[in-house]
């Protein structure tokens, strides 16, 4: 499934330049950060843990390190930042990805909301929101949602 995101990802970048200096506001891989990034500043405390698994999972998602990886993230941050709303970044997701990888994306939103051991309820209305946008069921929200905290409380008793 990650094969599916990255080469639909790559599709993407091909009009722009290949050494991703800069994104494009329609880049996937910059609004997908940026939900992200959203998401572990919506309870309004960013713990250094939702830092480090933030970077961890756009890290992993996009094969970036180093420089490349500093500035998808930044530049991500600075989306978010002057967002209006959630739409500008789901409608590109929405359009390019497949149901299947629009629902691990929100699974991915849910590690994020879990990486501190809290669900806040804030962080939860986010991720409601963002898979209302992409299109993503209530019930494949819960479900990704479910699985996600058993395997973060499988992770804390191990």
């Amino acid at each position: 499934m990650f094969d599916k995101i990255l080469n639909f990802l790559g599709t993407l970048g091909e009009d722009r330049q290949a050494s991703s200096d800069d994104f494009a506001d329609n880049d996937p891989r910059l609004c997908a950060t940026a939900l992200m990034y959203h998401v572990i500043r919506a309870d309004g405390v960013l713990r250094d843990v939702e830092k480090e698994r933030f970077e961890t999972l756009v890290r992993r998602e996009n094969d970036f390190e180093g420089a490349e990886l500093n500035k998808l993230l930044e530049a991500a941050k600075l989306a978010d930042n002057e967002a209006i709303d959630l739409y500008k970044f789901t409608s590109v997701l929405r359009m390019g990805l497949e149901m299947e990888d629009r629902v691990h994306f929100v699974e991915l939103l849910w590690e994020l909301v879990y990486s501190d051991g809290e669900r806040h309820e804030l962080e939860d209305n986010v991720v409601w929101r963002i898979s209302e946008l992409l299109g993503v069921d209530g019930s494949d929200r819960v479900a990704m949602r479910q699985r996600v905290q058993r395997r973060m409380e499988g992770d804390a008793e191990g």
